[in-house]
């Protein structure tokens, strides 16, 4: 999935990497961060990333990397999956994350396949958990269904809209 990428959208008061993220008045909470690329056991390449949740999409979460070409990439997974992901390895297929402690950081780290490639990164643990701490303070688990009109979807889905 490509979205653009709009430099007016940053998102973290106070800082790219602070983990404090941003709750805006339209339901949305954003976080700039660096994840590192990694491309051998010895290197890794710095990505600029954002990540994203919206509580009218209240079960996903996006993140966007920006890798110096047009057309930046955003994944979305659920936001359950990151939850785990940041306590315990979890997820199969597309998208695995899990915990660790890397050089004396602690990481969340993503592994995502795609038919264009593999691509694993590491991010740091403290940002991602504080960032996802703000999603779940907008809307709390086991609350996703309130703000979605369930009903009203399926309906503008069956009538091929």
């Amino acid at each position: 999935m490509h979205r653009d990428w709009d430099e007016d959208e940053t998102g973290g008061r106070g800082g790219a990497d602070d983990g404090t993220g941003d709750v805006d008045g339209r339901g949305e909470v954003r976080q700039e961060l660096r994840v590192n690329l990694i491309l051998s056991p010895e290197r890794s390449v710095p990505v600029p990333a954002r990540l994203t949740y919206r509580a009218s999409d209240p079960y996903a979460v996006h993140i966007t990397f920006h890798l110096g070409q047009d057309c930046p990439v955003t994944w979305v997974f659920a936001r359950e999956l990151l939850v785990e992901g940041v306590f315990r390895a979890c997820g199969h297929g597309d998208v695995r994350i899990w915990p660790t402690r890397l050089g004396g950081r602690n990481v969340v780290c993503f592994a995502l396949s795609s038919p264009a490639g593999n691509a694993l990164l590491e991010a740091p643990a403290a940002t991602v958990a504080a960032w996802l701490e703000h999603t779940l303070e907008l809307v709390p688990p086991g609350r996703e269904e309130a703000g979605t009109d369930v009903d009203g979807a399926l309906a503008a889905l069956l009538a091929g809209q």
